[in-house]
């Protein structure tokens, strides 16, 4: 029995192929799985809760207050209770609501309040399925890492042919067991981690800095400790919620990241640079704000180098797994490979920034990954997606 002792919370929308759910709840429970079950209101036009309630030997909940549970709030028990949320069907009215934020009704509060992993296996009509707003949705989701389990193709209640099937119940069943066998890839282990960009004071008003918006390094941080690793993140100034169980660390400017780093290194297993760190700062910081000078349409600038703080790691003499990031514009192979022997790294991510659509800024990315004697090619992807497969691969690397 593969879910032996997993807990699982099988919502159910509004849709015709709701009426697989009961077979789902018991395919799940032959697994060994305890199974609860949510009902949207309109899940409850198309099986009834009496239906799901003797399969799977639980009361289906579906009010968002309940007086019977501690409290007054079920939705908190049941979003902590459970090992993994699975939404089948997840109708296309389901997944915009999801990807709006909204918590209108017990299953959308529950997506909201659970640290558990949550996965949407959609069912609708073909059409309704590629629609522009619905493939948005999708994406959307997809990058807050809700997994994705499907649709199916083939012909459809209506009489249509294309996507839009739910899975069948036996396949969402060995995706269940897929996902909740996985073994934490970094468990036990330590890892700091740096992201975003820095900013260097030119007066208390202006800065240099770069395009980083951190959405890569977040991604790492939350994917690492999805992993099962003890995740520190030291963060210039990014407009992004820290990743559930991960320490962060505020910092400005790189002389900040690089006292922060070095100040915590020796306590670290593994140390991944993601963060776009000025190479320069001012010589001066004026202590007033810099004002126009008459006619004069030209300013120069003393610059000085910042330390920098993947070659210091780099050169420790016990220093912990060290990973690096190149963000290029041109050769990016060649100067990648010159960064990790100069530097003494264990491995480098390289991405071409000059790429629309992928590396600063972008939802998406792609990387090209070298270490020592081998390399691997990460296509484009959202940056979730991404960074759990280079969590995977450092790991791999960790552990040989």
């Amino acid at each position: 029995m593969r879910l032996a002792d997993k807990r699982i919370l099988l919502g159910i929308s509004g849709g015709i192929a709701a009426y697989k759910s009961a077979e789902l709840v018991r395919r799940l429970k032959d697994q060994g799985a305890e199974v609860r079950v949510v009902m949207t209101r309109s899940a409850k036009e198309f099986i009834t809760p009496l239906t799901l309630q003797a399969v799977s030997g639980h009361p289906v909940a579906d009010s968002l207050l309940d007086p019977a549970a501690e409290a007054g709030m079920g939705h908190i028990e049941l979003a902590k209770w459970a090992d993994l949320i699975l939404i089948a069907p997840a109708s296309a009215n389901l997944m915009a609501r999801m990807a709006a934020g909204m918590a209108d009704e017990l299953l959308t509060t529950l997506c909201l309040a659970t640290p558990a992993q949550v996965a949407l296996a959609p069912a609708m009509n073909q059409q309704m399925y590629l629609n522009a707003a619905t493939q948005a949705n999708l994406k959307t989701l997809a990058s807050r890492g809700i997994l994705l389990w499907g649709p199916d193709s083939g012909s459809q209640a209506c009489g249509d042919v294309g996507p839009g099937r739910m899975l069948d119940p036996l396949a969402l069943v060995e995706r269940c067991c897929q996902q909740l066998a996985v073994e934490p890839l970094l468990a036990g282990v330590t890892l700091l981690l740096t992201a975003g960009p820095t900013r260097e004071a030119l007066d208390p008003v202006r800065y240099i800095s770069n395009h980083s918006s951190g959405k890569m390094g977040y991604a790492i941080a939350r994917a690492a400790r999805e992993a099962g690793a003890d995740v520190t993140l030291v963060s210039g100034p990014v407009a992004l919620a820290t990743p559930q169980g991960v320490e962060r660390i505020d910092v400005e400017s790189a002389q900040q990241m690089h006292q922060a780093v070095m100040s915590r290194v020796g306590a670290c297993d593994l140390f991944i640079g993601c963060a776009a760190v000025a190479d320069y700062r001012p010589a001066q910081v004026a202590p007033q704000k810099i004002k126009k000078s008459g006619d004069n349409d030209q300013m120069t600038l003393a610059l000085v180098k910042n330390p920098d703080i993947i070659a210091a790691v780099g050169a420790l003499a016990e220093k912990p797994f060290t990973v690096g990031f190149a963000a290029e514009t041109v050769d990016v192979e060649q100067y990648a490979l010159d960064k990790l022997r100069r530097k003494r790294l264990d491995m480098i991510a390289a991405n071409d920034v000059s790429q629309a659509g992928q590396g600063f800024n972008a939802d998406d990315n792609a990387l090209a990954v070298f270490w020592q004697g081998g390399q691997a090619t990460l296509p484009l992807a959202d940056k979730l997606t991404l960074a759990r497969h280079l969590v995977a691969l450092i790991a791999h690397h960790y552990r040989s």
